[in-house]
């Protein structure tokens, strides 16, 4: 008997049957870009052997104006056709099914040939559309379902029809972005009789023994965005136009509201796919922020979807169908909705990995082969860096003991998983806990490692992280650091934190919550951040109403340009917003002049003033914990040297993650 009997269960399409009820959602990844198919044929292919019961690709541009970017992949010719079908083969060979995504990127294409249903700029692109006549969105539609045949002649099982997210049949749906007052605009009958006819056209072309998909946008939260009402109305059109399966879609990539990050709330929307699923009679999946095997049997189980998709937690690990079945679901890498390596990476037009997982899109290149020459490999440190390569060495067959004087694995991940928002770091520990435990490593915890300890090894491998810089401020031994006040140290109702790098900001929503973390009180998120009901509001956009801070805060940095600027391309925004609604004073081009009995006293614009806090939180910056391997060097023993103790930048768990499982991939 499986623990997961609906997650398991196998779902009728009617021509074909899905091996279960997992989807992995649309991803782009950049590999089609990079014009190697074999490795973008072992990304998917590895998907489909991990169990997933149907794949959807990253977005295919259905002509040059609707790529995301220029130069974004599609199929143009008979040589992009042969390409995807190396890929198509491969999933299959794997004993899968996949789908094409079809998306046009309307307005939020970034380039100058962008169209969209009106001329108006959005405000995520540089670029104004140019506002389409009906011969131009004729050929839009045409080229669309071009796109399907193409994949379907590429050997896909089917399509899926990007219509959510703000893209463009998406902009067509709403007054936000239509302006037209023609048989395409004005009238809701008319906005969306675009999305209805490219999939009525769509089925059409391809035959009733193809899959397609919808992907609805649910929740726009987004001014003026579809009501509730729209929704269903929609939804019901497309079902009769001969779609397959609905998908859902939530929220426009420009809303100002976080729908994937790791502090959303688990499952955080399936309410609305609750809601659509009785209005319609094909299947309705669920998605957004939906990761561990439990928490999709919990939504089919209580009759919120037919299905549920996961895009990110297929980069994190590729067999997470294949253990849930197996029984082995804590063995499954967690994917902690970091967006670091994905998501920042795709923002940044470089190739998406994964923090907890460096193969992910990166496996015909970082490959863990079983080792010739065993060899005894001392690693210290079992924080991040640590562990990886601690498990990845073992894996290859070396014969490696991991030393670290704390007591327990995870080292400063415990600092990241106290701050509200940051609670999937607690998986990450436990999963690098439970690995290690059925590894072959040699765990010695509670042990400082010192030269004679390992001089015996043949390869020692120095993970010993960072120690908190020195900013050489007056009166800084009346201040507290980041490490004491993240470890639970008492701390006054008035505080300024000096820096406003990533630990600042963390430090900064650790200080101004208490009680409940929003990421835990789905209710109280919502309020936070204004996600309404659609039925009551359109777009399902209220008005936020955050809970009153816990403290008053300062965050303050030396650069004299806004704080956040340097955190993530694609969270960033939200760190941000969260203080800002907390009323937290942040400021740039902050000089220190002392720490007194009175509070902090600031340099700013040439004016020295006193902040009257109650306490001050040093998170100016760190340094490499190098002092072992200096003493090593200095023994004769050449240590490897990597993490935080090779680059002290903010707490790098993806560079020191995917250091770790490099170097034990060669020794």
């Amino acid at each position: 008997m499986t623990a997961y009997p609906h997650l398991l269960a196998p779902l009728d399409l009617g021509h074909v049957t899905l091996r279960n009820r997992v989807l992995m959602g649309s991803m782009h990844t950049g590999l089609e870009e990079t014009g190697d198919w074999g490795r973008v044929a072992a990304f998917y292919a590895a998907r489909a052997a991990g169990g997933v019961g149907l794949i959807v690709t990253g977005g295919m541009a259905p002509n040059r104006e609707g790529g995301v970017f220029p130069g974004a992949a599609g199929l143009f010719s008979d040589t992009d056709i042969a390409n995807h079908r190396r890929v198509t083969d491969a999933v299959h060979a794997a004993g899968g099914l996949i789908a094409m995504q079809i998306l046009h990127a309307g307005r939020y294409a970034y380039g100058k040939e962008c169209v969209a249903p009106s001329a108006l700029k959005s405000p995520i692109s540089p670029f104004a559309p140019r506002e389409l006549d009906a011969e131009g969105i004729e050929k839009q539609i045409s080229d669309i379902v071009t796109a399907a045949v193409r994949a379907r002649e590429a050997g896909y099982d089917g399509v899926e029809v990007m219509g959510s997210e703000g893209y463009f049949l998406n902009q067509f749906l709403v007054r936000h972005t239509n302006r037209r007052e023609d048989e395409w605009g004005g009238s809701y009958e008319n906005r969306m009789r675009l999305p209805v006819e490219v999939v009525r056209r769509v089925r059409a072309a391809v035959g009733p023994d193809f899959i397609v998909i919808y992907r609805i946008s649910l929740i726009d939260l987004v001014p003026d965005g579809s009501t509730w009402d729209e929704v269903v109305m929609l939804a019901r059109r497309i079902e009769g136009a001969g779609a397959s399966l609905l998908n859902t879609g939530i929220g426009w990539h420009e809303a100002r509201v976080p729908t994937i990050a790791t502090s959303v709330p688990r499952a955080a929307f399936t309410w609305l796919t609750a809601r659509l699923r009785p209005h319609v009679g094909i299947p309705v999946i669920t998605s957004n922020r939906i990761n561990t095997p439990e928490v999709g049997e919990g939504i089919l189980a209580a009759g919120q979807a037919d299905m549920v998709s996961m895009a990110r937690p297929f980069l994190a690990d590729a067999d997470f169908v294949a253990k849930a079945a197996a029984g082995r679901a804590d063995e499954i890498a967690p994917c902690i909705a970091c967006n670091q390596a994905c998501l920042d990476h795709t923002f940044s037009g470089k190739l998406t990995s994964c923090l907890v997982n460096p193969r992910a899109c990166h496996e015909t290149e970082l490959v863990y082969a079983p080792t010739d020459t065993p060899r005894r490999v001392a690693v210290v440190g079992a924080g991040p860096a640590g562990m990886m390569t601690a498990l990845v060495a073992a894996q290859r067959g070396h014969h490696v003991a991991l030393f670290d004087r704390a007591p327990r694995v995870g080292g400063q991940l415990h600092l990241a998983a106290s701050v509200p928002g940051k609670e999937e770091f607690l998986g990450l520990i436990q999963w690098f806990t439970t690995m290690l435990d059925r590894s072959t490593v040699d765990l010695r915890l509670g042990a400082e490692a010192g030269v004679a300890d390992l001089a015996a090894f043949d390869t020692v491998v120095i993970a010993t992280g960072v120690t908190p810089r020195d900013p050489g401020i007056p009166g800084q031994e009346r201040a507290l650091s980041y490490l004491e006040a993240l470890r639970g140290a008492p701390v006054g109702g008035r505080v300024a934190v000096i820096g406003a790098g990533g630990i600042g900001f963390d430090v900064a929503e650790f200080l101004v919550h208490q009680g409940h973390s929003p990421t835990e009180d789905l209710a109280l998120w919502q309020r936070e951040w204004g996600v309404g009901d659609p039925a009551e509001v359109p777009g399902g956009l209220a008005q936020p109403q955050p809970e009153p801070p816990a403290r008053e805060v300062w965050l303050l940095q030396r650069k004299a340009e806004k704080p956040g600027r340097g955190l993530g391309k694609t969270t960033g925004w939200i760190h941000r917003a969260a203080l800002a609604a907390k009323g937290v004073k942040m400021l740039g081009g902050v000089s220190y002049t002392a720490i007194t009995e009175d509070g902090l006293v600031i340099t700013r614009d040439g004016v020295e003033q006193l902040l009257p806090v109650d306490d001050v939180i040093l998170c100016a910056g760190q340094v490499p914990e190098r002092g072992l391997a200096d003493a090593l060097i200095a023994a004769g023993i050449t240590p490897h040297v990597i993490g935080g103790a090779d680059v002290a930048a903010e707490l790098d768990a993806k560079r020191a993650i995917d250091q770790g499982a490099r170097l034990a991939a060669v020794l």
